[in-house]
């Protein structure tokens, strides 16, 4: 039985136009035109059990211009001329089915029939928008094994949210809002349903430590300037030998100087003959075969300055001697072809390994240099276990908040394409489906995945190339992608391109709104005109997770971020405790908190 049972008395009025998804209502009735509300839905009858869902998307009263008569003159039918014309512009955004083969009560995205002209329209509220509610969040629910809560829809504050968590990750998702929309609380609340997963897989990049609060997830930080004399619990090392050739010249070479294609020659003839060697010495001669530069294999340091250092003072003997004066006898010698050409980049190698802020990547410890290390760094980012005293390992929140901001595109990708390479280098199976999923939580991604717009030196550009092709290839391989901003307009237009799942919150800048409304279908860009009027914690959903594209109300998650906006005002009428200069100004001095 179909949960619409309407009478004429509670029409809006008649369709009177139709497109491709929209289509448009003409209204006779001046009352019936206040029951039409932006944002509301509507229902036409298709069939007998089959219903078109709509959006109002907006609602007009326009008068209508009389004729003009001369004195005395009565117009033909003057009795009947309308003083206004009224209409209403609706969106589809599916059908409901009122049986649907053994099926009853549901609901797709599919518009399968367009509606006549002339055909009724109604509004569903009260108790058909209850059950219409009520009937998405089961569906929904019904159809995932462990259905994922978002919140509850702002149409009926009763009914719960629900969104499809596999085609959230696996088609990737774009989560954005301005400063104080609700982004990280939205964040924060996902993560806790999804820690409650007992093998969930998922890799969070936490720019300023506001996730430290997430009790039930595993913490690691990239390594500050406090671990180098004593490693402390859950800091990374990055060590140099994990950087590809590319990467290694983003940081070391001087790409404006014109000694750069020497030094680039020089960075890739001293990093083979230094992996090969350490190859050699491991006894590990299987892995010559596919060798590259890019390799990951580790080796010293101070081995690579040695030998640029002799590459810079490099002598070559002529095989001719000196004829006459104090050097009678000795042999000729003549610069090699890089001799001098090497100075200002050593310089710059030598400074970069000597900055503490960089001990994460040129200090590591001892044990960083080992064969094994890469596979314990693999078991951080990637590997998964069993809950224990509510801590899921599979939920892995790494602080990069101590990473310099010159070298933090570079140290992302890194991480990013670890990520990536590993499990693309993982067995498939013998059904494809062997690989682990995982998903990267791109937090503050305007920072380190700016747009084609915005300047992008060779640090972002290796970072960029590491996430584009995640978001172009890693549906193929289980790795997904939510990215986090506050700046959509800042952020790569190819990786917000391939997100098929928009939660948008509030967003004030018209530019940002533009990049929203782009990443839409036609027909769904009405729906995002309400951008600038949300409240906080409300978000415009749209895309595959989804059955309905529509307003929801953001679930509050139970364990809060550390990113509350500090109340100046308040803070300032009644300060909580005088603040540390002192400690505050050592930290300074030293680069660390502890």
């Amino acid at each position: 039985m179909t949960i619409f049972t309407f009478n004429e008395q509670q029409s809006i009025g008649e369709v009177r136009s139709v497109e491709t998804s929209r289509i448009t209502i003409r209204v006779t009735d001046g009352q019936r035109l206040q029951k039409a509300r932006v944002g509301r839905l509507v229902a036409i009858q298709a069939t007998g059990d089959e219903w078109l869902i709509g959006i109002v998307e907006r609602v007009w009263r326009h008068p209508v211009e009389l004729p003009t008569l001369e004195e005395g003159e009565v117009a033909a039918g003057a009795a009947v001329i309308e003083q206004e014309e009224n209409g209403v512009a609706i969106s589809l955004v599916g059908t409901y089915r009122a049986r649907d083969g053994q099926r009853h009560n549901t609901f797709s995205r599919a518009v399968f029939a367009l509606p006549e002209i002339n055909r009724p329209v109604y509004p569903i509220e009260e108790k058909s928008l209850e059950d219409f509610m009520g009937i998405l969040s089961a569906s929904s629910k019904a159809d995932a094994a462990t259905p994922l809560k978002v919140g509850t829809y702002t149409l009926d504050g009763k009914a719960s949210a629900y969104i499809d968590g596999d085609k959230l990750f696996q088609r990737h998702a774009a989560l954005l809002g301005s400063t104080g929309s609700g982004k990280s609380f939205a964040v924060a609340s996902i993560l806790e349903q999804t820690a409650q997963l007992p093998h969930a897989n998922v890799v969070v990049l936490d720019l300023h430590g506001e996730y430290s609060s997430m009790t039930f997830a595993s913490h690691y930080r990239i390594a500050g300037i406090g671990d180098i004399k004593a490693k402390k619990d859950g800091a990374i090392f990055l060590p140099f030998w994990l950087l590809t050739y590319d990467e290694m010249q983003s940081v070391f070479v001087d790409r404006s100087g014109n000694n750069a294609p020497n030094q680039a020659i020089a960075l890739m003839d001293s990093v083979i003959e230094l992996k090969r060697s350490a190859i050699d010495a491991l006894g590990k001669p299987q892995l010559l075969e596919g060798f590259t530069v890019d390799t990951p294999v580790p080796y010293r340091l101070a081995e690579l300055v040695s030998s640029l250092d002799f590459k810079n003072d490099e002598a070559i003997d002529t095989g001719e001697t000196y004829a006459s004066g104090p050097r009678k006898g000795q042999s000729k010698t003549e610069k090699g072809p890089m001799n001098g050409q090497l100075s200002r980049f050593l310089v710059r190698l030598k400074t970069k390994m000597n900055d503490r802020r960089y001990a994460f990547m040129y200090q590591a410890p001892v044990e960083y240099e080992t064969y094994e290390a890469l596979h314990d760094l693999a078991k951080k980012l990637l590997g998964t276990g069993s809950v224990k005293d509510g801590v899921n390992p599979g939920i892995k929140i790494i602080d990069f908040s101590e990473v310099p901001s010159d070298i933090l595109p570079v140290v992302v990708g890194l991480v990013g394409r670890l990520i990536y390479q590993i499990q693309f280098w993982s067995s498939p199976g013998e059904d494809g489906d062997a690989r682990h999923p995982i998903v990267i939580v791109c937090d503050e991604a305007h920072l380190y995945l700016p747009s084609g717009a915005a300047s992008t030196g060779p640090l972002e550009k290796r970072a960029l190339e590491n996430y584009e092709r995640i978001a172009k290839e890693g549906r193929k391989y289980g790795v997904g992608l939510m990215v986090v901003s506050q700046r959509p307009s800042d952020v790569s237009t190819t990786i917000l391109s391939q997100c098929s799942n928009i939660i948008s919150l509030r967003l004030a800048n018209k530019t940002d709104q533009a990049v929203v409304k782009q990443l839409l279908p036609e027909s769904l860009e009405g729906l995002m005109e309400v951008l600038p009027t949300l409240d906080v914690g409300e978000a415009v959903v749209v895309g595959d997770a989804t059955l309905l594209p529509t307003r929801i109300k953001m679930a509050m998650p139970k364990h809060k971020p550390r990113s509350a906006t500090i109340p100046f005002w308040t803070r300032w009428a009644t300060p909580k405790a005088d603040v540390d200069l002192v400690a505050a100004v050592e930290n300074m001095r030293r680069q660390s908190r502890t």
